[in-house]
C-alpha cells in the first residue's frame, strides 16, 4: 500500500524594518510568498507579520513573529516561506538556535528571495553565511548610523529624542533640526522646579501635572520616574542639564542581553560624551538648579520612592492583583490597604478608582479560602464538570468539521469526474490541466484534515488537566505551610489564579475579587492557547466589605 503524500500546510511571514521603508513592502513579501504556493499546490494555513520592526529585535518579541513560533512548535503548520533568513532574525546566534529549532519539528523553511531551502544539501553551511552576513550589515549599519548622528550634533544640530521644554524645528536646508524653547512647557519645568526645591514630593507635583491635563514629552500621563530620573544618570526632568542650557549626547548606549534578549542602556564612558553649551536653551537658573540638586542629596522628599524595581513584600503584590477601573497594578499603598497604583502615583484624574482593600483582611480571607475550596470534592467535582464540558465543545466542533470536510470530499470527486470527462472528450488544454491540478491538491489536503486533525489530538485528557490542577494547589498549600519563600508562593499564585481584578459593587460599596475559570485557564495553558473557552467567563471568589 503507498504512502499517501504529506499535506502541506505552509505559513507566511513578512517583516519591515522603519516608517521609512513602504508598508506595502508586507504586501510585496507576502505576494511572491503566496505565489510560490500557489504553483506548488501548497494550502496557506497561517499569514503572520511585523511592521516597523527591525530585525535586531529578538524574534520572540515582536507580536508576529512570537505567534509564529508558537503555532509552529504546536504543528499548526509544517512550511513556512520567508523573503529570507533576515526577515526572521538577524543574529547569527539566535538563528541558529531558531532555525534548528523549527526544522526539529518537522517545518521546511523557503526563502524566495535568497534561495534557502531546508531540503538542500549544504543549508546548513548557507544558512551560517547568510547569518553572518546579516549580522554584520547590522553592526555596520549601527556604526553607520551613530558616526551619521555624531556629526549632526558636530555640526550644531539637535539629535536624540525631543525634551519637554521644547520644540523641534527643521533647518532651513533640510538637512537636520534645531531646538527652541517652548514657553508653556517651559513655564511646567520652572515651577516643578520651584515646587520640589520648595519641599514638594515627586509624587505631589506628578498628581498635580495629571489633575491639571498635561501632557509628558510622550504625550501620555506623567509617572513619577518621568520627574524623579536618576541624579547619578542625569535622567528625569529634575536632572536634565539642557535645563541649564546644556546639550549631552552620546551619554549611553543600547546593548542586548543575550540570555534575555531584552535591550538596555548602559553609560559610555565619560571621555565619549558630547557636549556643548547652548545658552538660548537655558530654562533654569542656576540658583534653582543648585537648590533641588542640594535637595536630592539630602535624600527625597517624603512619598518620593517609587517605581516597578521595587520589590513587593506582600503576599499578592507584584501583579498579581489588578484594578478594575485601569488595570493598573493594586499595590500596597500604605501599612494596612491595598490600592490602585497608578491612583497612588498619578492621581484620581489617571484612575477613579477610590478602592482601597484592607491587605491584612485580603490576604487573609483569600488565603483562607485557597487553603479551603481549591481541593474541596465539590471544586475537583465542578473542574471536572467544566473541563469535561469544554473539551466536549471541542470535539462537537472538530466533529462537524469533520462532517464539513467529508461533504467537501464529494463534491471535489464529483468535480474531478467532470474535468476528467471533459479532458476525454475535448482533449487536454492548459485551462484543464490547472483546474484538475487544484482540485487534486485540495483533494489530498481535505484527506488528510479528515484522517486526523492535530489540534484535535493534541488536547489534554480531563484527568490530565485535574492532576495539573491538584499539582499546583499542593505546592501552594505547601508554600503557604512554609511562609518563607514569598516569590515562590506569588508564582504558584500567578499561575493557578492569572490576574485577580480587585472590584467594587456600586450599590453594596462592598469589594470583590474576580477571576478567571481555573477551567479555562489549565485548559489554555495545557493546549497552548488553542482550544476556544468562553472570552472573559469569571466568577467570585470572595466578596467582603471594607
Amino acid at each position: 500500500m503507498s504512502t499517501p503524500p504529506k499535506v502541506i500546510r505552509a505559513a507566511l511571514y513578512a517583516r519591515y524594518s522603519s516608517d521609512k521603508q513602504s508598508p506595502t513592502s508586507i504586501e510585496d513579501q507576502l505576494r511572491v510568498a503566496r505565489a510560490l504556493a500557489a504553483s506548488n499546490g501548497w494550502n496557506v494555513v497561517s499569514v503572520y507579520h511585523d511592521t516597523e520592526i527591525t530585525g535586531a529585535v529578538p524574534p520572540s518579541l515582536r507580536p508576529g513573529s512570537k505567534r509564529l513560533i508558537a503555532d509552529a512548535l504546536a504543528r499548526r503548520f509544517n512550511l513556512l516561506i520567508v523573503e529570507g533568513l533576515d526577515r526572521i532574525v538577524r543574529n547569527l546566534g539566535e538563528q541558529e538556535l531558531l532555525l534548528s529549532r523549527l526544522e526539529y519539528h518537522g517545518i521546511r523553511i523557503i526563502g524566495t528571495a535568497d534561495g534557502y531551502d531546508t531540503e538542500q544539501r549544504g543549508r546548513k553551511v548557507t544558512r551560517v553565511f547568510r547569518g553572518l552576513q546579516n549580522e554584520i550589515y547590522l553592526d555596520d549599519l549601527r556604526e553607520k548610523t551613530h558616526r551619521g548622528l555624531a556629526g549632526k550634533f558636530d555640526r550644531g544640530f539637535h539629535v536624540g529624542g525631543l525634551t519637554f521644554g521644547y520644540r523641534s524645528n527643521p533647518s532651513p536646508d533640510g538637512n537636520g533640526h534645531f531646538l527652541s524653547i517652548n514657553e508653556p512647557q517651559a513655564e511646567i519645568v520652572r515651577w516643578a522646579f520651584n515646587h520640589f526645591a520648595g519641599g514638594h514630593s515627586t509624587r505631589s507635583i506628578v498628581r498635580e501635572l495629571n489633575a491639571r491635563g498635561v501632557q509628558s514629552a510622550r504625550g501620555g500621563t506623567w509617572a513619577i520616574s518621568a520627574v524623579q530620573g536618576s541624579a547619578i544618570k542625569s535622567l528625569g526632568l529634575l536632572h536634565n542639564e539642557l535645563y541649564l542650557g546644556r546639550q549631552v549626547w552620546n551619554r549611553r548606549q543600547t546593548v542586548k542581553n543575550p540570555e534575555t534578549g531584552r535591550r538596555g542602556y548602559v553609560e559610555r564612558p565619560r571621555e565619549e560624551w558630547m557636549i556643548r553649551e547652548v545658552p538660548a536653551l537655558r530654562i533654569i537658573s542656576d540658583e534653582l538648579w543648585h537648590a533641588v540638586q542640594t535637595r536630592e542629596r539630602r535624600g527625597p522628599a517624603r512619598g518620593t520612592r517609587s517605581g516597578s524595581g521595587a520589590v513587593p513584600r506582600t503576599l499578592f503584590g507584584g501583579g498579581i492583583l489588578r484594578c478594575y477601573a485601569c488595570g493598573a497594578a493594586v499595590v500596597a499603598i500604605n501599612r494596612e490597604r491595598y490600592g490602585c497604583s497608578a491612583r497612588k502615583d498619578r492621581g484620581p484624574t489617571v484612575c477613579p478608582s477610590g478602592n482601597t482593600v484592607k491587605r491584612q483582611l485580603l490576604d487573609t480571607r483569600l488565603v483562607s479560602e485557597l487553603r479551603d475550596e481549591l481541593l474541596t470534592d465539590d471544586s475537583l467535582r465542578q473542574l471536572r464538570s467544566e473541563v469535561a464540558a469544554i473539551l466536549s465543545a471541542a470535539a462537537r466542533e472538530a466533529g462537524a468539521g469533520s462532517a464539513n470536510a467529508r461533504r467537501r470530499l464529494v463534491d471535489l470527486d464529483a468535480e474531478i469526474g467532470r474535468v476528467v470527462n471533459a479532458i476525454a472528450v475535448v482533449g487536454i488544454s492548459p485551462a484543464l490541466q490547472a483546474k484538475l491540478r487544484t482540485a487534486e491538491a485540495e483533494r489530498t489536503q481535505v484527506s488528510e484534515a479528515v484522517r486526523a486533525s492535530p489540534e484535535v489530538a493534541e488536547v489534554p485528557s480531563v484527568d490530565d488537566v485535574v492532576a495539573d490542577y491538584r499539582r499546583m494547589v499542593t505546592q501552594l498549600t505547601a508554600a503557604l505551610d512554609s511562609n518563607e519563600d514569598r516569590d515562590r508562593t506569588r508564582t504558584i499564585l500567578a499561575d493557578l489564579l492569572g490576574t485577580v481584578i480587585v472590584a467594587r459593587d456600586a450599590k453594596s460599596g462592598k469589594s470583590h475579587l474576580e477571576m478567571e475559570r481555573p477551567a479555562e485557564r489549565l485548559l489554555a495553558a495545557a493546549t497552548g492557547g488553542s482550544l476556544k473557552v468562553v472570552a472573559g467567563a469569571r466568577f467570585e471568589l470572595a466578596t467582603f466589605g471594607l
